[in-house]
């Protein structure tokens, strides 16, 4: 369970933690739910804590009143078939597309095709994979408000599209359901480019207080 969570710089929680409230939170909805669960308190022991908490939180500070809770329950499946790449500079966009589409490739029926393309270009390592999960909560035809984005978004899912791998890789012309992508300034000598994939089921709520 993923949360990017936005709050106002003039909105105060009190009575505890906010990061405890919404672990509290996944606990109670994937307990009354009958969910499965999915999280290992542990990455190497592997011992399944039982409740689905922690959640990964993170969060921004912004203007305003208001606490705003962006969720995603997102399967492991599609998260392994995703990738980040530091590419120089000079690869320029067509260095871009490429690690793109060989990434939506390598997935293959392994994400559970049609797949959503989530990519965030620019920043630095760390944020370009914030960038591309970000990207994800946008609605499915919803653009990049820059035209020279929304144009490219566009472009690489036609030609995702034209891999042939299709619904559940067993061919066909709908590989991509969608590509979703932003950008942020970058180092002079860097290019990151993330690649985060969701799988058909995009389960995705916000909710604000």
């Amino acid at each position: 369970m993923f949360f990017f969570v936005e709050l106002g710089q003039d909105c105060h929680i009190v009575g505890g933690s906010l990061y405890d409230a919404i672990h509290d939170g996944v606990r109670k909805g994937y307990g009354e739910g009958y969910l499965r669960n999915s999280i290992v308190g542990h990455p190497l022991e592997r011992v399944n804590t039982g409740d689905n908490a922690p959640a990964v939180v993170h969060l921004a500070l912004v203007p305003g009143d208001k606490l705003t809770l962006h969720m995603t329950a997102k399967g492991g499946g599609s998260e392994n078939m995703s990738a980040l790449k530091m590419l120089k500079p000079s690869d320029g966009l067509q260095g871009v597309k490429d690690f793109i589409l060989d990434t939506v490739r390598q997935a293959g029926p392994n994400a559970c095709p049609p797949i959503i393309v989530g990519v965030g270009i620019g920043g630095t390592f760390e944020k370009s994979a914030l960038l591309a999960k970000k990207s994800l909560f946008r609605p499915i035809g919803h653009r990049n408000p820059l035209p020279e984005i929304a144009a490219l978004e566009v472009e690489i899912m036609e030609l995702s599209n034209k891999l042939g791998i299709g619904p559940q890789g067993m061919g066909g012309r709908t590989t991509a359901l969608d590509v979703k992508i932003e950008i942020y300034p970058s180092h002079i000598a860097s290019l990151p480019v993330a690649v985060n994939i969701n799988c058909h089921a995009s389960r995705h709520k916000e909710a604000v207080l």
